[in-house]
Formats: structure tokens, C-alpha cells, sequence
């Protein structure tokens, strides 16, 4: 699988554009006339930069209003083109995008814009080029790639063809069976977006909304299996218009093009009738099963706090490192590990972040085949030496450079608490609150990162992504998308913050960082554990008493159960399955929480109470300016 973009779908100067693309790995890139024409060297110069990266211009676009257009300006059309033609051949490529006509003043009609064709396609001959056409969502004539399709076919020359674009089909919801019937050498290259889905004006949604594939909602997949399914084997290329990539750092943004490229061409290699598409093989999406553990990095003089509060939601140490400083608090399934090590990944985390939930480990089908397609669609690889004698778990990096360490029951990974730990049995005035597992982890990011992260989870682990939420601040709103697995062994709910006025904004920035900002623990009774943890010291998060009679009139709750939730500050949701119940902790450090949740059947993650529990959180906070204590 060939793969290429084009340079409008990232960020910089054209030079700056080409490092960024060359470095994640592309073959080729389109040349956007816009970039050229801002760069002040020749088309040779930007065609020698272009090589000297390792890549091919893969196109030179666009080329617009072309077809159907009445004299005097059908003839200007002609000379336009040959300027382009002249260009092309400086740059070293051979073919041109030429876009369906929006002019007012072009003429329909099927037979002349093939006339017109024909006649390109004569005159880009000569000069060994190419000529591509693209049927715009918004064509005044063309809109539908089946029209064009059948202008180039009655324009039947060597040197026209058809270019497809998924957002021109999809967003038009064009049967793509249609595309089944092309040749394949007829199609000349295959652009690729995806899109969440709008409903708006198709230029403006469009021009702004585009994404890359596997992070929209636009059936991209189906898409390229039908174009696999001719047999086409030349290039798949990004063209994304997008405000956020616009603004957001290049090399990144490519990084996520290339992996969504991939990923893409994975899933269809996967189809039993997909043919002719050639991608390296890599192991399956891997199968989470669990969170084997969260660990925090905290200076030895500090870990007294978290440690407090471990104790009074019920954990208890239960084992302690051979040979670091790291200890283990346990309840039920749930593992908290507090590491104090002044050195290693840990301690350079600290420096950076302070107190953080800086790692998490999954417990995941095939560890080694895990780490082996997390690498196959460019994630970070992370390793530390290990004493003699112990596992070496391997791990990616993943949100704000923290850590994703990969176990599995089959090999030493499974037995790493055997072997790496000592059993210490601490005993405490503290019970067992009745924490079962970890409901889900929550990762407040910058919005820009969110279409990163979610590409990176269900692009490696078995898992899909649900709708965006708003997620309502006193101070603005917040961005959030939950990734899960079918069976709930894997939630990640990924916050996106656009401003620091937010809980989550100032978690951002003064932690310097995304990051873990709150774990959910699971309970099968939420009051004999809201019990068991004020029994332990617990303090939970004060709410509002106003809340209280909203949500029983809202549920038609009985009084008795309200005053039950108003006793203990637990926050209720109800959806068509089931009833949701969410007591929480005040903050530890710059915002961090914890969260206890009992689910009744239910889908969700009580988005509508999150004002509600912001608001109190805040309440918590250090104002900001004055110094920690």
C-alpha cells in the first residue's frame, strides 16, 4: 500500500511540511499550488526538496473550473492549463487534479466536457502527463463520481482518469458498489477523509471538518475495500482540510495521517473479498482482558498523602518491590502501585508532572503480538534496564508521554507479583470497602490530542470509540469521547480541554501535561461501600443539597432513596438500560479524583451529573497563585 498526502493537510511552511511527511513515513506527497505558490523557490527547487526527502509528488492540485466552459474562457481554461503543464514538469510529477466545475457561466453536458477532456488529454500527452478528475461534493454539474467516471470514459484517452475521493462519495452517500465496475487503471489515485458527521453545508463541512480515516464516522473503510476490490494498486493519499490541523504542530498530525493509512489498509486486508491491496501483515487488534494496574510516581516525602487516601477508600499494601521503591495497594482486583524512585522513567516523570498517575498496565491477549502491532502502526516503544532476575514488561508511550506497560497470563508477564514483589501483609485499622475492579480511567488532554489518542486506542487494542459528549464546566465546556471494549475490560474516557479556566485545563497546565486525572473504581453496592468508607476516614466530595431535589423530581425518585444519596453525596443517572450511581473523592494534587460507580445495567458515564461534580471540585482547589503547601 502506497501511501501519500497532501501538503494542505498539515500545518507550516512547505519545507517544514515536507520533513514532517518524509519523517512519518509516507512514500509521496501532493503538491497543494497554495504551498508552492508561498514558497519562494522554483518548482525545481521544491521538486529536488521533495527527492531529497525520499519521496515522489504523487499529484499537483487543484486545477479548477475546467470543463464546459463557453468562450471566450473555454480557450483561457487551455492556456491556464498549459502554465500548469509547465509547472508539473519543473516539479517532476505527472499528473494534475483537475476538479468538476463550480463556475455560474459553465455549460452541462456529459459529451462536452469529455470534448474537453479529449482535448487535455491530447495536449498533456505530448508532455507525458496525466490528467485526474475529481467530481467536488458541490460540482455545479458533477457532483457524483459515476458522472465523472463517465466522462472519462467517453473522452477514452490514455492520459485521462478518474480520481476518487471518499468525502466526495461518502458525504453524498453515493452507493460505492458503483465504484467496484471502474478498471483500475482508469483510477488515477485515491484520496482519503473522513468526517464526523454534520449536518451542514457540504463546501463548509468540508473545508473545515475533514479527519483522518478512522477517526470520523464516514464508512471509509467500506470505501477503500471497494476501490481494493479493482485491483487498483497505486497510491492511497490524505487530503484533509482541517482548522484544528491547521493550527496544530506538523509532525504529529502526520504521524496520526501515516497510522490512520495503516490502520486502514489493515482492516481491509482483513475483508475475505478484499483483493490487491498490499500491506505489510501485522497481528490482530489486540484483546484487553483488564487493568492489571495504575501507578503513581510520588517523592518518598510526599507518598504519605496518596497512601492516606488509599487507606481510607480501603486498599492495603500488600506487597513491596525487590529491589525499587515501589509498593503495591490492593483491593479486590484493583492494583495501586506508589512508586518513590528518585531515578528512572518514574522519577524524571516526577520532575516534570509532580505526583501523576503516570503508567498503566493492561492485561491483554498476546503481550508480545501486541507490542509488535503497536510498533507496525508507529507507537513509541519504551524500555528501562531491569535487576537480574526480573521481568522486563514491555510498554509504549502513551498519553502526554506516560506509560502503557502490555502483560498477559501466558508467560513470565503473568507472574511479575511472584516474582518482582515480596508479599509484605500490612495490617490496618482500614477495611476492604468493597472496590472490585476499575470501572474506567479518565484522560484529560488538550482537544487538539483527542483525535490522536483515540486513533491510538482503537487502532491497536479491540476496542471502538462512542459519539463526543459536551461535558459542561462552570468555566466552558469540555470535549469528551469514551473508548471500550465490548466486554467493559477497557474504558478510557478522553477529555478534551480547549481552555485552562476549566477543571481540566488547569490539570493540564499545572500538571504541565495530559495525563490520568481520575480513576473509577467499580462497587456491586455503592451504600454498604459509602459506608464501609466512612467507617475508614474517607471524606467524600461534598455536593450541592440543591442537587438533591432536582434529581428527584427529574427521576420521580421515592424520598427515601434521595435522602439515602444526599446522606452519602452520591450523584444518580438513569438511561433506557439501567441506573448509575457516582460518589467521589475531593482532589489530590492539581486536580486529580477518584471515583466510586455502581452500575445497574447502565451504558454511560453520568455525563449529565459532571457540572455538578466540577463545581464541588473546584471548591477544592488551590487558588491559583498562591504556592503549594
Amino acid at each position: 500500500m502506497k501511501t501519500s498526502i497532501a501538503t494542505v493537510s498539515i500545518s507550516g511552511e512547505l519545507p517544514d511540511k515536507l520533513a514532517a511527511i518524509a519523517a512519518a513515513g509516507f512514500d509521496g506527497v501532493e503538491i497543494f499550488e497554495n504551498d508552492f505558490l508561498a514558497f519562494d523557490g522554483s518548482p525545481a527547487d521544491v521538486g529536488r526538496m521533495v527527492r531529497d526527502h525520499g519521496l515522489e509528488i504523487t499529484l499537483f492540485q487543484p486545477f479548477r473550473d475546467f470543463e464546459g466552459m463557453p468562450e471566450p474562457h473555454r480557450g483561457r481554461t487551455f492556456d491556464r492549463a498549459e502554465r500548469k503543464f509547465d509547472v508539473m514538469q519543473q516539479l517532476g510529477t505527472d499528473l494534475v487534479l483537475v476538479c468538476s466545475n463550480v463556475s455560474p457561466i459553465s455549460l452541462g453536458g456529459i459529451d462536452r466536457a469529455a470534448a474537453d477532456f479529449y482535448e487535455l488529454g491530447e495536449r498533456a500527452a505530448k508532455r507525458g502527463l496525466r490528467v485526474g478528475y475529481e467530481a467536488l461534493a458541490w460540482g455545479r454539474h458533477i457532483w457524483d463520481h459515476r458522472d465523472a467516471w463517465e466522462i472519462v470514459r467517453r473522452a477514452g484517452h490514455d492520459n485521462i482518469g478518474l480520481i476518487l475521493d471518499s468525502f466526495h462519495t461518502l458525504s453524498r452517500k453515493i452507493d460505492i458498489n458503483s465504484i467496484r465496475s471502474i478498471p483500475k487503471e482508469k483510477i488515477f489515485i485515491v484520496q482519503l477523509a473522513d468526517a464526523p458527521l454534520i449536518d451542514m453545508d457540504l463546501l463548509y463541512w468540508s473545508r473545515h471538518f475533514r479527519n483522518m480515516p478512522g477517526e470520523g464516522d464516514l464508512p471509509v473503510t467500506e470505501f477503500t475495500r471497494a476501490i481494493a476490490e479493482t485491483g487498483y494498486d497505486g497510491y492511497f493519499s490524505l487530503e484533509i482540510f482541517n482548522d484544528q490541523f491547521r493550527g496544530g504542530a506538523a509532525k504529529p498530525i502526520a504521524a496520526d495521517g501515516h497510522r490512520s493509512l495503516i490502520y486502514l489498509g489493515d482492516q481491509v486486508r482483513r475483508h475475505p473479498d478484499a483483493r490487491s491491496l498490499t500491506v505489510t501483515p501485522m497481528p490482530e487488534r489486540a484483546v484487553v482482558k483488564g487493568i492489571s494496574f495504575v501507578e503513581f510516581t510520588v517523592a518518598e516525602d510526599e507518598a504519605a498523602e496518596l497512601v492516606t487516601i488509599l487507606r481510607t477508600l480501603g486498599f492495603r499494601k500488600t506487597d513491596t518491590h525487590r529491589s525499587k521503591k515501589v509498593d503495591v495497594y490492593r483491593q479486590g482486583d484493583i492494583r495501586i502501585l506508589v512508586n518513590m524512585e528518585e531515578g528512572g522513567f518514574a522519577g524524571a516523570s516526577y520532575a516534570v508532572h509532580g505526583s501523576s498517575a503516570y503508567a498503566i498496565g493492561l492485561v491483554v491477549d498476546d503481550a508480545t503480538r501486541a507490542v509488535e502491532r503497536a510498533l507496525a502502526l508507529n507507537a513509541e516503544p519504551f524500555s528501562q534496564p531491569v535487576a537480574a532476575g526480573e521481568v522486563e514488561v514491555p510498554a509504549i508511550r502513551g498519553v502526554g508521554g506516560g506509560l502503557v506497560y502490555l502483560l498477559d497470563e501466558e508467560s513470565d508477564l503473568g507472574r511479575i507479583w511472584d516474582i518482582d514483589f515480596e508479599p509484605c501483609g500490612e495490617e490496618g485499622e482500614t477495611a476492604p470497602a468493597g472496590l472490585r475492579f476499575v470501572d474506567h480511567i479518565a484522560q484529560t488532554v488538550g482537544y487538539e490530542e483527542m483525535l490522536t489518542w483515540v486513533l491510538f486506542y482503537t487502532s491497536i487494542f479491540e476496542a471502538a470509540k462512542t459519539p463526543v459528549v459536551d461535558i459542561i464546566d462552570p468555566a466552558g465546556v469540555v470535549r469528551s469521547q469514551v473508548v471500550q471494549n465490548a466486554s467493559g475490560s477497557l474504558r478510557i474516557t478522553l477529555n478534551g480541554a480547549e481552555n485552562r479556566r476549566t477543571l481540566a485545563g488547569h490539570f493540564i497546565a499545572e500538571t504541565f501535561g495530559s495525563g490520568v486525572q481520575h480513576l473509577a473504581f467499580h462497587t456491586d453496592d455503592i451504600f454498604a461501600t459509602a459506608t464501609a468508607l466512612r467507617k475508614n476516614g474517607f471524606r467524600p466530595l461534598s455536593i450541592s443539597p440543591n442537587y438533591y431535589d432536582d434529581v428527584e423530581a427529574r427521576f420521580g425518585l421515592e424520598p427515601e432513596l434521595t435522602e439515602k444519596l444526599r446522606a452519602e453525596n452520591i450523584l444518580y443517572d438513569r438511561d433506557e438500560r439501567g441506573e448509575y450511581f457516582q460518589l467521589y473523592s475531593p482532589t489530590y494534587g492539581e486536580g486529580f479524583f477518584f471515583e466510586i460507580v455502581e452500575r445497574r445495567d447502565y451504558a454511560g458515564y453520568g455525563a449529565v451529573n459532571a457540572i455538578f461534580r466540577i463545581a464541588a471540585l473546584k471548591r477544592q482547589l488551590r487558588p491559583e497563585g498562591l504556592p503549594k503547601l
